[in-house]
């Protein structure tokens, strides 16, 4: 099962990418809006990509692409897809190493896995919800096309402090009329 795009492979992850997983994953700026902390070792990166090898995107619970990049062949980051148990809907969320970041590669790969959710797997609804400090993934599910619908105040404890969740929704009709 892979997605291409024009600059990016999205695929399973493999035993190979520990890694580059534990690299991307161990840096602060990346992990700042995350649920782990960093660093992030590589026992943890081995555990998570056999849990993530081991996953069925067409099952509920999550599923990790590994975006890669296609010139290089090197991991640069992770879309997951939390599918709901009817199967008709799902969250999205998304990683990316940072010397990748701010060159669209984030928006490209969520793109792609958009698509295939809503056109391949018959989805819905796709969710998602991001800290509401971090505006540049705001501004990515904005311009993927994603609506936000919420704010939730204070909602969740992380790194020892009180957060604000963003909450945004996307549905296939209107990513269909879209495309």
């Amino acid at each position: 099962m892979v997605l291409q795009t024009d600059r990016l492979v999205l695929r399973r992850f493999r035993t190979e990418d520990v890694a580059a997983l534990a690299a991307y994953r161990s840096d602060p700026g990346v992990a700042r809006y995350q649920s782990w902390s960093s660093p992030y070792s590589l026992d943890k990166a081995r555990y998570s990509v056999q849990t993530m090898i081991a996953a069925d995107p067409g099952m509920p619970g999550w599923f990790q692409w590994a975006v890669e990049h296609a010139a290089s062949r090197t991991l640069i980051g992770d879309v997951g897809v939390n599918l709901a148990d009817n199967l008709k809907q799902a969250e999205i969320g998304y990683t990316l190493a940072p010397g990748q970041q701010g060159h669209g590669y984030a928006t490209e790969a969520v793109r792609a896995v958009l698509n295939h959710l809503f056109t391949i797997q018959g989805l819905h609804k796709v969710s998602a919800e991001c800290d509401a400090r971090n505006v540049r993934s705001a501004r990515l599910l904005e311009r993927v096309g994603f609506t936000r619908e919420g704010l939730r105040r204070e909602h969740t404890w992380i790194k020892h402090e009180w957060t604000d969740d963003l909450l945004y929704g996307l549905l296939a009709a209107e990513w269909l009329s879209r495309s």
